[in-house]
């Protein structure tokens, strides 16, 4: 288990001779974190970087790095979480249903990731089954259990059937999507996710997405989805990165589009 030192909402301070507070422990549970990652075919998009020979990334390119970047992390701060890997075709499959602290089993299981291009359409069903069959053993291990779904589709949102048993486990969820256009609907595809992580998740989950094609905001919001979720506030109170001075409105206008968590539009 995790101890940390974190202000309560109520802290009752212990004041010694000098003066001062002291902050009372808090025990948080070690996770157990399910990637599902989509690899429908527009995960071949291109994003604004290019690699070593000169092509651009794809959005799959990227998504392996910024996983890898938060593993790395999430180890460094406690090497106790564990994780396991699944890919979101038609519908959810393994890659890796071991959950495991070595950084060479997640590399390993990203390797065997491969782009479905026949899949156009997605079913969260059983990813919600398998989360919550997994979410009972970690709670019988006295571990938390998270979901990180990076989904990538923008021309209809996903299917889905909650599980009878709610609140099991917390979702966050990544979304990579093209501009708004005739055959896309990237907002009704935000506004589902929205729905199912309000209403399936434990603790405040946390959405972010991006148009851009930026892979600096992809990598931004896994290092913000690095934070505990028994340490989290709600979104709407989430302002990170916080610059060191203040923007002009004109500033945050022209930054809208890659900053927003909120409307895609």
């Amino acid at each position: 288990m995790d101890v940390a030192e974190v202000k309560s909402s109520n802290p009752q301070p212990t004041v010694h001779g000098g003066g001062g507070d002291t902050l009372p422990a808090v025990r948080f549970s070690n996770e157990d974190i399910l990637f599902c990652i989509d690899v429908g075919r527009e995960t071949l998009a291109e994003m604004k970087v290019n690699g070593p020979n000169g092509r651009p990334y794809t959005r799959l390119d990227s998504i392996k790095q910024a996983i890898m970047l938060f593993v790395h992390s999430k180890l460094t701060i406690n090497p106790d979480h564990r994780f396991a890997f699944s890919a979101l075709g038609k519908s959810t499959y393994w890659l890796r249903k071991e959950f495991s602290s070595e950084v060479d089993a997640a590399l390993s299981a990203l390797r065997g990731l491969s782009v479905d291009s026949s899949s156009s359409h997605a079913d969260l069903t059983q990813l919600f089954k398998v989360a919550t069959h997994e979410a009972k053993k970690s709670r019988a291990q006295n571990r938390i259990f998270r979901v990180i779904l990076i989904y990538c589709r923008s021309s209809r949102p996903p299917q889905s059937q909650l599980p009878s048993t709610l609140k099991l486990f917390t979702l966050d969820v990544m979304y990579l999507h093209d501009k708004p256009g005739p055959d896309n609907c990237p907002q009704v595809v935000y506004d589902t996710l929205v729905d199912a992580l309000e209403r399936i998740s434990e603790f405040e989950g946390y959405i972010f997405e991006s148009g851009q094609g930026l892979a600096r905001a992809l990598f931004r919001n896994m290092c913000q989805l690095l934070c505990h979720p028994q340490q989290r506030c709600i979104q709407d109170e989430l302002d990170l990165p916080m610059s060191l001075v203040k923007k002009s409105p004109a500033a945050d206008a022209s930054q809208g589009d890659e900053n927003t968590v909120v409307s895609i539009q």
